[in-house]
């Protein structure tokens, strides 16, 4: 019997974030995500289909950026690896990226979140 529920993709990934109008503003004018709607203390961000929400904690609680997600894989439409590398570079961004793959690039957000953006394939 095939089961009820099935998955047909991501609609978004939660991260919690010290500030948001900070975080939103990397989200939105650095990586080019779009705001579907917002509060004072949420963000729902759309990318394509897919989307990721930031949520501001309270001034007392600590962001664990790394810890409760391990990465979000970004998909792009430029295969300019050298340019997206030093747009990210030239914007004070650490990169790393994958040994024996020369199309992906992993960096954090200012919370410590790790990001992961895919070229495409050739």
């Amino acid at each position: 019997m095939e089961s009820p529920l099935k998955v047909s993709g991501i609609d978004h990934v939660v991260f919690h974030v010290k500030e948001l109008s900070r975080a939103k503003k990397f989200y939105v004018d650095f990586l080019g995500m779009e705001v579907d709607h917002e509060s004072s203390w949420q963000c729902f961000l759309k990318c394509g289909r897919q989307g990721v929400a930031l949520f501001e904690v309270e001034d007392n609680e600590e962001v664990h950026g790394g810890s409760e997600v391990n990465h979000i894989a970004l998909r792009l439409t430029s295969d300019d690896y050298q340019r997206v590398k030093a747009t990210l570079e030239n914007a004070g961004i650490e990169v790393h990226g994958r040994p024996g793959d020369p199309r992906c690039i992993y960096f954090h957000d200012p919370d410590g979140h790790q990001l992961q953006l895919l070229m495409p394939k050739e």
